[in-house]
């Protein structure tokens, strides 16, 4: 299920000099990751030909996606199609879907790799793919944004009773953990690539907010169209020990579920273990800041850009 929000987030304030720290079993391949729009890039090489770039995506339930260029480029055999949709699983499309022999990011190599044939926003810029989560299963994986580094590791993750080790659930192939706005507790997403802290709207009438909400943005998916709003909460945010102290958020009409996406995950190095559904959050800070979303998102996952219907009304 991709993640289908693509805003910019530039200018995002890092913590220098974050420390990671690994579980000591098996070897830690690292690579330096780019961080562009907010959103994690690394390079790849398929079938021993690169090196290309390929963005990280949490949001994305598959193994990769390839942009139709690539796949041409490589001659990549198809292997049939398979069904794209979005959260509010009001739609979708069928792509073609390709194998990949072998797929090689930090030094590892990943083999018999089904990857789907779509394009990609073009916020990415040169970017010829997309590394989905369950790519990385048999691994932990650990997106340090501060340090600017993704590094690959075996071992596991111990809970610590919720401060910095929380738990997650993927049901469809995406790490979604509990967060606390004030007293409500929600499920969230983590989703590099997302952009802000987007909420569901139908959990605003239960939140008070310090300004807003008013418009901001309209949305589109692969089946809808929508109005974004946003606003700043008067309660805080919390993420296992970490809080977001009265944060800029999104509130969204379509999807059922909030979103954290990469402006908030700029202070964190993130380590995921999907075979004992656990996440590590590491951050120099306890209390952290989200300030408004520097500009109105880009979609992921949709048809070409046009001129938006004026007949349309927002979802919700």
């Amino acid at each position: 299920m991709p993640a289908f929000f693509h805003r910019i987030c530039a200018g995002a304030a890092l913590a220098a000099g974050l420390g990671i720290l690994l579980p000591a079993q098996g070897v830690t391949h690292s690579v330096p990751i780019d961080v562009i729009h907010g959103k994690p890039f690394v390079k790849v090489t398929i079938n021993g030909k690169g090196p290309f770039r390929f963005v990280i995506d949490t949001g994305t339930g598959g193994e990769a996606f390839v942009s139709a260029e690539l796949a041409e480029q490589l001659g990549l055999p198809a292997t049939g199609q398979a069904r794209l949709s979005d959260p509010s699983r009001q739609g979708g499309q069928r792509v073609p879907m390709v194998a990949i022999q072998s797929l090689n990011v930090a030094g590892v190599e990943f083999t018999g790799v089904k990857a789907a044939v779509h394009s990609l926003s073009d916020d990415e810029g040169d970017c010829q793919g997309l590394l989905g989560f369950v790519l990385f299963r048999n691994y932990l994986l650990t997106l340090d944004f501060p340090n600017r580094r993704m590094m690959l590791a075996t071992g596991s993750l111990a809970p610590d009773g919720e401060r910095s080790v929380l738990p997650f659930r993927m049901p469809d192939g995406v790490p979604i953990v509990p967060m606390r706005i004030g007293g409500m507790k929600v499920d969230a997403q983590i989703d590099s690539g997302g952009s802000g802290l987007s909420l569901p709207e139908q959990i605003s009438s239960h939140l008070k907010f310090s300004a807003g909400p008013v418009a901001f943005s309209n949305g589109q998916s692969l089946s809808t169209r929508f109005q974004i709003k946003a606003a700043m909460l008067a309660t805080d945010v919390h993420l296992g020990g970490y809080t977001f102290s009265r944060p800029f958020v999104e509130i969204n009409p379509a999807f059922p579920l909030a979103n954290f996406g990469s402006c908030p995950m700029q202070s964190f190095a993130m380590t995921f273990d999907q075979k004992n559904g656990l996440v590590r959050l590491v951050a120099r800070q306890k209390q952290l800041r989200l300030a408004a979303t520097p500009a109105p998102m880009r979609l992921q996952s949709t048809p070409p850009p046009r001129p938006p219907d004026q007949a349309l009304v927002p979802v919700g």
